[in-house]
């Protein structure tokens, strides 16, 4: 008979053996589903290249391969195998013609909807991100519908010319600047973007709402609000309370981006950009980093999120000399294509007269800055 402490002693060395035992099954398990899928992933790519490769200019000859090919294999393999699915592989080899560029790492149904958008860099850019940031299918639909790219580009442009004074160089940067790479570490401002899409945050369409509910939202909905953010931010506080000599003033939400070794301060704004939002901005960056940035930080940041923005402040106000100061505008709900190509244009307009002006004036054509499929129309 077993005593007391032996009983306890044999209980916890078969729970132990049970523990190790499931964690075996389930990493067995999550390697051979991972394993299946890169096949899969694999196995439909050659069935695309296969399809575009027999058809090349014969459209007609294409449905009749298609029809031919889904009837003999949906009897054999099952309807994963039907006339769309079969369709989509090849579109899937069209957009990805090149095997060795796809990733073990994602899905059939990343690639689902990674392939459907137009442009090759954002393709490009999506895969990466994807992978990097360990993007389920949900992640990166939302990215991908909330035009994370087009957005991106367009922050990155202005940051890339940042402080670049001679006219034939700034033509160069921007004819070479076909997409966004190594978003977290090209410039201090490369992984924001503008505008910011809150469509998370479930407020109606033209519904006021006041900067406190906005903020208790956006903590609600905290990792939502992360994703959104981009890589490297972690939370640091709500209502960051700066103190000194009695008086008391507060940051609504203080994050740290560990790329980028900087706090990010943001300040909500449920109304037109004002230039005294612009000031206070300012200052709570300066106390902030005399009284809390550590020696091995970088300064800070300090975004000013606003219903909407106004391009005389931006012009006149600090933002356009503060380098660490910035103001983006942000959506409640998911834009259309046209109310977000209408921001990007703004924008684009706003970073083209700012350009103009660190050229010294100089004529510069800028029409060979690379267009968004958005800012087609």
């Amino acid at each position: 008979m077993y005593t007391v402490a032996t009983r306890v002693a044999i209980d916890a060395a078969e729970e132990h053996a049970l523990s190790v035992a499931r964690a075996a099954i389930d990493t067995a398990r999550g390697e051979m589903t991972h394993a299946v899928n890169s096949a899969m992933v694999e196995a439909y790519w050659t069935i695309g290249r296969e399809i575009a490769e027999t058809v090349g200019d014969r459209a007609e000859y294409g449905s009749h391969l298609i029809t031919y090919l889904a009837r003999n294999l949906i009897t054999e393999y099952g309807k994963g195998f039907s006339e769309p699915n079969l369709r989509n592989m090849r579109q899937f080899y069209r957009a990805f013609p090149i095997r060795y560029t796809l990733s073990s790492e994602l899905s059939w149904s990343h690639y689902q909807r990674i392939m459907r958008v137009d442009s090759p860099a954002a393709r490009e850019f999506y895969v990466r991100e994807a992978v990097t940031a360990n993007w389920g299918v949900r992640e990166l639909k939302r990215q991908i519908d909330t035009h994370l790219y087009e957005r991106l580009l367009r922050t990155q442009e202005a940051e890339v010319l940042d402080g670049v004074a001679d006219t034939e160089r700034a033509l160069t940067v921007l004819h070479d600047l076909g997409g966004i790479k190594d978003a977290e570490t090209n410039t201090a401002m490369s992984p924001f973007k503008d505008p910011y899409v809150f469509e998370f945050a479930d407020i109606p369409r033209n519904q006021h709402v006041l900067e406190t509910d906005l903020e208790s939202v956006l903590i609600d909905s905290l990792e939502e609000f992360l994703l959104e953010l981009g890589r490297g931010f972690s939370f640091v506080k709500r209502q960051r309370r700066l103190s000194d000599d009695g008086e008391n003033w507060c940051v609504d939400l203080v994050f740290y981006n560990y790329y980028l070794r900087r706090f990010v301060l943001f300040d909500l704004k449920t109304g037109k950009l004002d230039p005294r939002d612009v000031g206070q901005m300012d200052f709570y960056l300066s106390f902030f980093d005399d009284k809390y940035k550590l020696p091995e930080d970088e300064p800070s940041i300090g975004i000013l999120l606003c219903s909407e923005k106004d391009k005389v402040v931006a012009k006149y106000s600090a933002l356009a000399r503060n380098e660490n100061l910035r103001a983006a505008q942000y959506f409640t709900y998911l834009p259309t294509e046209e109310e977000l190509a209408k921001v990007l244009r703004r924008n684009r307009a706003e970073f083209e007269e700012r350009v103009s002006r660190e050229l010294q004036g100089a004529d510069a054509n800028l029409s060979v800055l690379p267009d968004a499929r958005l800012e087609e129309e």
